[in-house]
């Protein structure tokens, strides 16, 4: 049984993790507003941007479409683009991409294809690396940028699309989070290269003549439309990290403060049975003479 100092000593160390995890929750609280905003800013923008590309692809076909959207016209190589966060203490977030990963990768690979991962944070790397220790094909790492912008989208998507015109994969697809609420953030899985044709994606009932033609607009704007998707997918990774956080975080300073409870009960009930031996020493002792 604990002695009443080491009792004692806990107590203190749960209060001080307490304290650590509050602060947590209070920051990512904080932080959740404007990544919400941001997240949410985006999607509109995403959504019509989507539209356009498939008024416009339906106006193209065969090999005058350009490269990002024709494919290579194989389908034999997967690449998988994991966007994961760089920083722990967000409960399952992270377990939850990278369990959505592996199940994309073994579907694949039950059909025949050779799967590799590109993977966009720190945190998914080791549980994918233990399982596909020869299947990382790259990493890309945004541990160090302190405000997550389009400048990153636009490094991530200069690489994936010099990879795709080099034929090192012939289809890529983007495994990220999307924010619903500070409790749930589902991961998702969409193709991202290349971009899909207008029989996976929205088609747009407005009648538009375009100038100049469709695929010399087609060239401009397909590797914007992969750094917006991007873009969008690392504004649902903040805001999914934020909200996870400040709900793991939560749990963690309510569980802190159950622990401390149940400990002063035990602090209290060890020292009252340490007075009441020494009460009845002394009473047999007085006794005795």
């Amino acid at each position: 049984m604990a002695s009443l100092k080491e009792l004692k000593d806990r107590i203190g160390s749960v209060k001080s993790t307490q304290k650590i995890t509050k602060a947590k929750q209070m920051v990512a609280a904080a932080k959740l507003r404007k990544a919400q905003a941001s997240a949410e800013a985006a999607r509109p923008y995403g959504e019509r941007l989507a539209s356009v590309m498939a008024s416009l692809a339906s106006k193209v076909s065969g090999d005058s479409a350009p490269l990002l959207l024709r494919g290579t016209g194989s389908d034999a190589k997967h690449l998988l683009v994991v966007v994961n966060t760089d920083k722990g203490l967000c409960g399952g977030l992270n377990s939850n991409i990278v369990k959505e990963a592996k199940l994309q990768a073994k579907k694949l690979m039950a059909e025949g294809k050779d799967v590799t991962f590109y993977l966009v944070g720190k945190k998914g790397r080791a549980p994918i690396k233990r399982e596909y220790p020869n299947k990382i094909g790259h990493h890309y790492d945004t541990s160090d940028v302190r405000h997550i912008g389009f400048a990153e989208a636009e490094g991530i998507a200069a690489d994936l699309i010099a990879r795709f015109e080099a034929g090192e994969f012939d289809i890529a697809h983007l495994v990220y989070p999307i924010f619903q609420s500070a409790l749930v953030q589902n991961p998702t899985t969409v193709q991202l290269l290349p971009v899909p044709s207008p029989e996976t994606a929205e088609e747009s009932d407005a009648a538009v003549e375009y100038e100049p033609d469709e695929e010399e607009i087609l060239a401009e704007l397909l590797p914007r439309y992969v750094k917006t998707q991007l873009f969008g997918a690392l504004l649902e990774r903040e805001a999914s990290e934020q909200g996870a956080s400040m709900t793991a975080m939560d749990n963690a300073t309510r569980n802190a403060g159950d622990l401390i409870d149940k400990l002063t009960i035990q602090y209290n009930r060890s020292r009252q049975a340490a007075i009441t031996t020494e009460l009845i020493e002394i009473i047999a002792g007085a006794e005795a003479l």
